[in-house]
């Protein structure tokens, strides 16, 4: 491999999504730097892709902390010269009813999930900008459009990350911007954040409707970089919940509301005292993968929802023409 590999940084990448998403990369000969807050975590990441050939750059970072973000992005640039793309994947996540969510709690999961995208792509940015070019990937979520009860934290952060890329989008267009930006709209995925999430309740929490094995994200996140579209959404689950809300959020409401606290909590009780990753990480020996692999799916139907949008608009068109017609037809033969 030569020193002219293209560099991407990936969040979030000592186990879960984020680390699906970086030995994609590195599989696919790219140079990766692993943005995580676990060292051990990510010397096993950085030595997975070592073996497959691949080069990697372990970097133990805190995503809520803003001078961490630019200090590893600096390293990156020092190290390798430059970054070609950057993808947002580092998450934390609190789950329970408003009313008994603690400030404290709250908050984190906003310097986290929220805060550590903006600090990530405010640094790539500062990196692509003068080369004007460059690739910006947000891993996000069909909640991003959906919310559900019980994860009030985690759907504000991915409503207002939709927004923070769709604000990023119209300054990158104003500068005819040669950068790619991208959002990725998830469905359930088989990773530990099920078992790491601070969980209020006395029984463990589950993905809602179909899961899917990481590689769909790494795969996704892939042909993001690669054309960059606006969105991408990611598995039928997650297209079905963002269409419903455009069509009938008024029927969503009442799904969510009858089936949405039965279906996330699990009969599998939760061991008391069960260590949370909200301000440390949980130290565990894991890679990419949870406790759903025996139904997580290997692949997802996904879609440029652009491409999605012009379909549904065309078939509307065609639908209200033809209504017309028929009215037109109604009123020669009266």
């Amino acid at each position: 491999m030569t020193n002219q590999a293209p560099v991407v940084v990936v969040t979030g990448a000592g186990a879960g999504a984020g680390r699906a998403i970086a030995a994609k990369f590195g599989r696919e000969g790219w140079r990766v730097a692993l943005l995580s807050r676990d060292p051990d975590r990510l010397q096993d990441a950085k030595r997975e892709i070592e073996a497959s050939g691949g080069q990697a750059l372990a970097i133990p970072t805190d995503m809520a902390e803003c001078a961490q973000v630019f200090a590893a992005r600096d390293k990156v640039v020092e190290t390798w010269g430059t970054i070609d793309a950057w993808v947002n994947c580092a998450m934390a996540t609190l789950v329970g009813p408003i009313a008994e969510l603690a400030a404290v709690d709250f908050e984190r999961v906003v310097k986290v999930t929220l805060m550590g995208y903006v600090h990530g792509t405010r640094a790539a940015l500062e990196v692509m900008r003068p080369k004007d070019r460059g690739a910006i990937v947000q891993v996000g979520s069909a909640l991003a459009y959906r919310a559900i009860p019980m994860q009030a934290a985690y759907c504000a952060c991915k409503f207002a990350i939709r927004g923070f890329t769709d604000s990023l989008r119209a300054e990158l267009a104003h500068e005819k911007s040669k950068i790619k930006l991208t959002m990725l709209q998830m469905p359930g995925m088989n990773t530990l954040q099920f078992d790491w999430a601070k969980n209020l309740f006395d029984h463990k929490y589950q993905p809602v409707g179909d899961v899917f094995d990481p590689d769909v994200a790494a795969e996704a996140a892939w042909r993001a970089v690669k054309t960059g579209p606006r969105e991408l959404w990611v598995g039928g689950s997650a297209i079905q919940a963002i269409v419903g809300e455009m069509a009938f959020p008024p029927l969503l409401d009442r799904i969510v509301a009858k089936s949405g606290f039965d279906q996330q909590i699990s009969d599998v009780p939760e061991a008391p005292g069960r260590p949370d990753n909200l301000f440390s990480p949980v130290k565990r020996d894991v890679g990419a993968r949870g406790r759903f692999s025996d139904k997580a799916k290997p692949r997802a139907l996904t879609v440029d929802s652009t491409h999605l949008r012009l379909a549904v608009g065309g078939a509307f068109i065609l639908v209200l023409a033809g209504v017309g017609a028929l009215g037109y037809a109604a009123g020669r033969r009266s």
